[in-house]
């Protein structure tokens, strides 16, 4: 079967996950994931897999095969896993779980090599551009930098007490992150690097997104230029894309009739890609707001959606 250019994959409540054709809609592949829901999909930077959180599994399948069966299958974890995501170069793999815990993976081994304590359920885990700072949120409204230089919690802050932090975002060059609430609120540091190479957050800005909870937000990619944009998915059924000079609302993308779970921008931040609890996902063009695409086929809701349609990183 030819590699496809662009892999987009959606999973959720009905325990399988699906391969879709990005422009005709069609899904040419479905795989099934019996453990349990899926939460979230990555895919790595080279497109040969696609990781898969469950409760309390990480599995890894080949996304250019036809083989149903995955790859390896990660189980440290004891609860639901919240986040995945890989090294750049895809060399580990890190995760985080509402079993309080931050876990990193060599990719090629089952075992986890590294774990950080949040001490409460880690809903959200980003990696820095600079590939050596992991940042979590949790359910008590916690967010940390993990130094894993140092091997060490190199920063805490709480932007609001007891309000659960769901979901993490930062730039493409560092530069912000964003952190999504319970209240529908995003808080907006500027990341600032201190003397001793740690990360400093000041704050910038404080957005009332939605009147509900926002479940992703996510700043979109490099080669989205000359702008650059966040995207709020949220409980209210919509998606608000925000132009960051200014955090002001561009659009509010409306068609979704459930929650709006995951979005996941094109890689020249002109389309996104978005996973609803009304069992869909949608292609939407942000320069006009209008979903062009409707992938439909799972039978219950679709909490999550991974798209890789750049480059491959060329072999150093």
């Amino acid at each position: 079967m030819p590699h496809p250019s662009v892999v987009l994959a959606t999973a959720g409540y009905d325990h399988t996950i699906r391969f879709w054709e990005a422009t005709t809609g069609r899904c040419y592949r479905t795989l099934q994931y019996t453990d349990s829901q899926v939460n979230k999909l990555e895919i790595t930077p080279d497109k040969q897999y696609l990781a898969a959180a469950g409760n309390p599994l990480i599995r890894l399948f080949d996304v250019n095969s036809s083989h149903p069966h995955p790859v390896i299958t990660y189980e440290a974890h004891t609860n639901n896993v919240t986040a995945v995501g890989f090294q750049c170069d895809g060399k580990w793999m890190y995760s985080g779980s509402e079993d309080g815990t931050v876990k990193i993976w060599d990719i090629r081994a089952p075992g986890c090599q590294r774990e950080y304590e949040s001490r409460a359920a880690v809903n959200t885990v980003v990696l820095h551009p600079n590939q050596t700072e992991l940042i979590s949120g949790d359910q008590n409204g916690n967010i940390r930098v993990w130094d894993l230089t140092a091997n060490s919690c190199s920063c805490e802050l709480v932007p609001e007490v007891d309000t659960a932090v769901r979901s993490l975002t930062v730039m493409w060059d560092g530069s912000l992150v964003v952190a999504a609430n319970n209240n529908g609120t995003c808080y907006v540091w500027r990341l600032l690097r201190g003397t001793q190479m740690i990360t400093n957050f000041e704050p910038l800005h404080k957005l009332q997104a939605h009147n509900k909870y926002i479940l992703k937000c996510l700043l979109s990619p490099e080669y989205c230029e000359p702008t650059k944009y966040l995207a709020t998915t949220s409980s209210d059924h919509t998606v608000k894309i925000w132009n960051v000079d200014g955090f002001r609302e561009e659009r509010t993308l409306t068609g979704h009739t459930g929650w709006v779970w995951d979005c996941v921008f094109s890689v020249d931040g002109a389309f996104l890609v978005t996973a609803s609890s009304d069992n869909s996902a949608r292609l939407w063009e942000l320069s006009t707001g209008e979903a062009i695409r409707v992938y439909q086929g799972h039978h219950k809701a679709t909490v999550c959606c991974a798209l890789h349609d750049g480059t491959e990183p060329s072999a150093v």
